[in-house]
């Protein structure tokens, strides 16, 4: 990109926006010289072109920016305005503490069950976020998981078949060997 000189322009460096009392963003700073730009130049094309924007950015800049409050071209938070507020009461919270710490392994689904068997109507999902509030705040500690995800097998250490580290160096034959074997009970059974 070339450097390019305009006349007119208010552009501000940063010691000049520090007198002003304004701190700008390294961001901000660049959407302030598209701002001098296109007052230097008044062509909306040409400030694309050469900052390598899209129209449809710089003209939404554009509707934000007030020359008189340049942290108008600072970015705006992009958090919810409304966050989702708790629908649950205390008791219930302490309900399903008190089921999942009597029953540790059991999830929503199970403790929804249960709940609705002593009358209070809750949904599942209701009991998922009330699990996954207690465990963000500390009150619930999931138990560790004894056994490998998806199997019934414990986790417990093989004697055998111990892998080697990656950087396991072979200086010669026989020192890494890999057997694999298939154990058929058919051939042993005569069948």
């Amino acid at each position: 990109m070339s450097e390019c000189k305009f006349e007119g322009a208010s552009h501000l460096d940063q010691g000049q926006l520090a007198q002003v009392g304004v701190e700008l963003s390294r961001a901000a700073r660049v959407r302030l010289a598209w701002m001098d730009f296109y007052r230097a130049t008044q062509n909306v094309a040409l400030v694309c072109r050469h900052f390598g924007i899209s129209r449809q950015t710089f003209y939404r800049w554009q509707r934000r920016y007030d020359p008189l409050d340049l942290r108008s071209l600072e970015a705006r938070s992009r958090c919810p305005r409304r966050r989702r507020q708790p629908s649950w009461s205390s008791t219930l919270e302490e309900k399903v503490l008190l089921l999942r710490l009597h029953f540790p392994r059991w999830g929503k689904d199970k403790l929804a069950v249960l709940l609705r068997q002593q009358q209070q109507p809750v949904s599942t999902s209701m009991v998922g976020r009330i699990l996954t509030h207690l465990k963000r705040q500390g009150r619930l500690v999931e138990p560790p998981r004894n056994a490998t995800p998806g199997s019934r097998r414990a986790l417990r250490p093989r004697p055998y078949a111990v892998r080697k580290p990656k950087q396991y160096a072979v200086f010669e034959p026989g020192d890494l060997v890999q057997v694999d074997t298939l154990d058929d009970v058919l051939f042993r059974r005569g069948l």
